[in-house]
């Protein structure tokens, strides 16, 4: 059996791909640059292509039983979704499974999740065998916060005080290679969270523990929030982002127990924690401190 996994290069690709290869399956692993060939181990097979293009898409497509579909969030996310969509429809894939966004429903104004629901939408009408994966908030974009842990001492994320759900990617991987490896997952939606909900004060003194100082939670300004990340990242991004931590705050994102349940059924153990993900980040972070003083003094 061999998979095709888009965005194989990002950080929930390359984990999907490298679950795939654990499961004894062959791997095909699109992406849009050449030198990132050697970032693979030699048994993945490295394509070209760009899911705008439906040239290269097809192209990638051929010889493959079976697709993991993880797109980025983009100006044109719709558009790629539903071009690779339609060519795997087209070319009769056995299965695809696509990586969606927990709650989705309920965000129809927030715009990359918006782009989901239309994707989830024409997967169950048109009626291409399929998995849905619902994760929550990424845990690992808090790996992002180094500089402002370590140096300041904030924890400058707009998630709020009530919870949310959030989800390790090692987790979503083992979900994805899961249900394109095993049967039983057509027709499934699975929701993907962490074993206890996450919140902004919660977060904050979990660093600050591991790191030995204070941490502050700065707080859920968004009007502040979107200004600052416009010097980050592109105006419409930063609208978007704003708009899916606005809706977490005025109309939830927490997970149940029940959805606790299933995912641990799911994966054959209890989801990753946040605060393990802290705990590992933090030793890895010192491991670099001390690489990093050896060499200058080597």
């Amino acid at each position: 059996m061999k998979v095709l996994v888009t965005g194989a290069t990002g950080n929930v690709g390359s984990a999907v791909v490298a679950e795939l290869l654990k499961q004894g399956a062959q791997v095909r692993a699109l992406t849009r640059k050449a030198d990132v060939a050697k970032k693979f181990p030699a048994t993945v097979e490295v394509v070209l292509g760009d899911l705008l293009d439906p040239v290269s898409v097809e192209q990638a497509m051929q010889g493959v039983d079976k697709l993991f579909l993880v797109n980025a969030v983009t100006a044109d996310e719709l558009t790629q979704a539903l071009i690779t969509f339609g060519l795997a429809r087209r070319l009769k894939l056995k299965h695809m499974t696509y990586l969606s966004v927990f709650k989705v429903e309920q965000f129809r104004d927030v715009p990359h999740f918006a782009s989901k629901l239309a994707v989830e939408n024409a997967l169950r009408e048109f009626g291409v065998p399929h998995t849905i994966l619902r994760p929550g908030y990424y845990i690992q974009n808090d790996a992002t916060l180094k500089a402002a842990l370590t140096g300041p001492g904030i924890y400058p994320m707009p998630i709020g005080t009530a919870g949310i759900a959030a989800v390790d990617i090692r987790d979503i991987a083992e979900a994805g290679a899961i249900s394109l490896t095993t049967d039983g997952h057509d027709g499934q939606t699975y929701d993907l969270v962490g074993p206890t909900l996450i919140n902004g004060p919660g977060n904050a003194e979990i660093w600050g523990k591991l790191l030995g100082k204070n941490i502050e939670y700065t707080g859920h300004n968004f009007d502040q929030w979107e200004q600052t990340m416009r010097g980050k990242v592109p105006a419409w991004m930063a609208f978007d982002l704003r708009m899916m931590f606005q809706g977490y705050f005025d109309r939830g994102f927490a997970s149940t127990e029940t959805e606790v349940t299933r995912i641990t059924k799911l994966l054959g153990h209890a989801p990753r924690s946040y605060e393990q993900f802290a705990a590992d980040t933090v030793q890895l972070w010192k491991s670099e401190v001390s690489t990093s003083h050896e060499l200058v003094t080597a």
